[in-house]
Parts: C-alpha cells; sequence; structure tokens
C-alpha cells in the first residue's frame, strides 16, 4: 500500500499537482512496486491511477478488468471503448496541470522512461505538463527501509566471505594441478550462494585476462579459459537475502595467481582505486555538509582521475549504478558517460562506486557500495587497497 499522504507531501514541495501511474501489461514494475501491485494478476487491459497533490486518489480501469486496483484506495471510473478512455482519462486529470510520470526527456534516464511515447503525447494533448518522476521514484521505491539495510549488510557479509574463499580455493587448485575454468568457479559461487540463503537473477562474473578486459563478460561452458598460475582473477559478484523484499549487494575483486603481482598490473589497479577512493571520499564530504550532490558529479570525479593517467579511452561504463531489489536499482547512477544523471543522492539509497580500466590484454575493477543516510555516507563492506597475491 503506497503511503498516500507522504506522495502528497512530495508533489507539493515540487509544485506538482499530481503522480500519474499507467500500466499495460507489466510493462512499468516501478508502478508495481511503488503501488504494491508487484506483477502479478492480468493487466491486459489499460489502467491508470492518480495521486492528486490534494484529494483523494483516482483510478481508471477496463470494464473487464475493474478489480486490477482493487487493493488501492480512492473512487474507481471504468471505461470499454478507446473513446470513453479518453473522456475518462480527461476527467480522471480535471483540476490538475502539471503531471509527473515514469517519463525522461530523450530518455536521458531509461531506467525511469517506461511510459511508451504514445501515452504521453495523449496526456499532453489533454493540456497537461508531463514531467519526469524520475526523483519521487528515488523516494518511493529506490529509498531503502531499516529491514532492507539489514538484508543488504547480511548479504554483504556472505558474500564478501565467498569471494574471499574463492580465491583460497583457486590458489589451492592451481598449487594441486587441477584448475579449474571460469565457467566452473562461476557456478561454484551460484552453489554456494544457494547452500547460504542466497539468490541473483544473473550470474556472477569470474574472469581472468583478456577477458577481463570485457566488462560484462559471461562465463560459459563451452568457451571458459582455465584459471592457471600467472592469470589475473576478476571475481564481480551480486546477491541479495531470500527473503521478500531484500535488495543486493554488489562487489568486485581482483586477485593475481602468483606470488608477486607484476607492475602492469599494480600500476592499473592504483589508478583504479585512487579514482574510486576520490569518489567515495566526494560523496563522503558532499553528504556530510549537507550539499546537494548529483550523480553526473560522481562520476566526473572518478572519470578525471582515470583521463589524467592517460586512460580515458578504456574506461567504458559509468562509475556506478544504484542498488536495490534490482542489482541495477532506480535511484541515481554514478554516471556522466552513458547519461548525464542529474538526479539528486538522497537520503537512504545505495548504489555502487566501481571504476575499471579495461585494456586489450586484461582488464581492472574495484568495486563497492555506498550507503547514504541522512548525514553521513559509508562503504557497507570490505574495500580492496592492493590486489591479492594469491600463491604468496
Amino acid at each position: 500500500m503506497p503511503d498516500i499522504k507522504a506522495i502528497q507531501m512530495e508533489l507539493k514541495a515540487g509544485k506538482i499537482d499530481g503522480w500519474l501511474f499507467y500500466d499495460h501489461h507489466h510493462r512499468d514494475p516501478i508502478a508495481g512496486h511503488i503501488l504494491g501491485l508487484g506483477s502479478n494478476g492480468m493487466a491486459t487491459r489499460r489502467w491508470f491511477y492518480f495521486i492528486p497533490s490534494r484529494g483523494e486518489p483516482r483510478k481508471l480501469v477496463h470494464k473487464i478488468e475493474q478489480g486490477a486496483l482493487d487493493s488501492l484506495p480512492g473512487r474507481t471510473q471504468a471505461y470499454a471503448g478507446w473513446q470513453e478512455l479518453r473522456k475518462q482519462l480527461q476527467k480522471l486529470l480535471s483540476g490538475s496541470k502539471k503531471i509527473a510520470m515514469q517519463y525522461s526527456r530523450e530518455n536521458n534516464i531509461p531506467y525511469i522512461g517506461l511510459v511508451d511515447a504514445g501515452t504521453v503525447e495523449f496526456v499532453r494533448k489533454l493540456k497537461k505538463t508531463v514531467v519526469t518522476s524520475a526523483d519521487l521514484v528515488q523516494k518511493f521505491e529506490a529509498a531503502w527501509t531499516p529491514e532492507q539495510l539489514k538484508s543488504h549488510l547480511e548479504a554483504g557479509e556472505i558474500v564478501d566471505r565467498i569471494a574471499r574463499t574463492a580465491f583460497e580455493q583457486e590458489a589451492a587448485m592451481v598449487r594441486e594441478g587441477r584448475p579449474q575454468t571460469e565457467y566452473e568457479l562461476q557456478q561454484w559461487i551460484l552453489e554456494r550462494f544457494r547452500a547460504n540463503g542466497l539468490t541473483t537473477a544473473e550470474p556472477p562474473i569470474a574472469a581472468v585476462q583478456p577477458n577481463n578486459g570485457n566488462p560484462h563478460y559471461e562465463p560459459q561452458a563451452a568457451h571458459s579459459r582455465p584459471i592457471r598460475a600467472g592469470d589475473l582473477l576478476l571475481l564481480d559478484i551480486w546477491a541479495k537475502c531470500e527473503r521478500p523484499g531484500s535488495v543486493y549487494y554488489d562487489i568486485t575483486w581482483v586477485g593475481y595467481l602468483g606470488a608477486r603481482v607484476p607492475d602492469a598490473y599494480a600500476k592499473i589497479f592504483r589508478i583504479v582505486r585512487e579514482a574510486r577512493d576520490r569518489a567515495i571520499e566526494f560523496v563522503r564530504e558532499g553528504v556530510a555538509r549537507g550539499k546537494t550532490i548529483h550523480g553526473w558529479e560522481v562520476d566526473r570525479t572518478a572519470r578525471e582521475v582515470i583521463r589524467k593517467a592517460g586512460y580515458a579511452k578504456y574506461f567504458v561504463h559509468r562509475t556506478g549504478h544504484s542498488i536495490g531489489q534490482e542489482v541495477h536499482g532506480n535511484g541515481a547512477n554514478m554516471d556522466s558517460l552513458e547519461t548525464r544523471d542529474d538526479r539528486k543522492i538522497v537520503p537512504r539509497t545505495c548504489f555502487s562506486i566501481e571504476p575499471g580500466i579495461y585494456l586489450p590484454e586484461f582488464g581492472v575493477r574495484s568495486e563497492v557500495n555506498v550507503y547514504v543516510g541522512e548525514r553521513e555516507a559509508r562503504v557497507t563492506g570490505a574495500i580492496q587497497e592492493e590486489i591479492l597475491p594469491l600463491l604468496g
């Protein structure tokens, strides 16, 4: 059940007349999360739910799916034909001019741009100004409850332990002359998730060079390299507790299957580490001072370190992403590259900071999670300071 009063307070603060939710065939999971509808039930016909800044919410549903929004407060209107839909929607939005929707201008933030262009055009045709719901979504979908923060920290302890054990296991396998493949290590990690009550929508990444030069490399059973002595092993591991409502923990560490890390690897890691730490400090200082911080500024802070080191063209993704019930959540991303994410970083949200340098021969990434409280920001797990020498 959405907190109608809290939403209305935010609408008034933003001088927005109302928030219009719309869905068809479960195209907008944000609407499902915020309204507490999930992805269950039929949605073969369009429905609209309007929360005005003042007064009672209003529903518009099809006559053959009149129960679609029964769990929500407010009075219901029903339609059958398209002409009736248009008339009823105009009535639904009466008295309002500025309407928030899951819309992003020029689709700058694809996570938010979920309403189709035609529906936005139609609402505008009713002489309404459509604005993005991006900051509202952060407040009511991306912000964590205390229970979700607890689930994140719980998952983090387990994931950190699994990562350490995975490195130790690979070192032992190399010493014994029985190297595993990247795929076999990935499957071992998934098995450890199941044994420890964790789940993930996508499998983790285990990659040695040159595969770790591909940020989203996916080990496959038929195409996977063995992990041998002298290899640089990158582990990108994300998971959450199996309990409903739990949120993800997402990290990347690198280890070297040898006693001494080669200078070429150590040099790149030091640059990546500095970029990571500068971004963390930027967030910490800004939050402590009560300063407004935008996602693009965090990305720029990290990216500038890598640019000055001469590796700008090898840092090919944003610095970080929002983390929530999906590993890529719906809050602000740390991004000035793929988009210019101008959303404010707000309290009770979490995101990754994960700069990387991806050369043709090998790649290095270091990833931590940063949780923002009311007056402080903190890294929620262990922080890697050097490449781990695994055979020392």
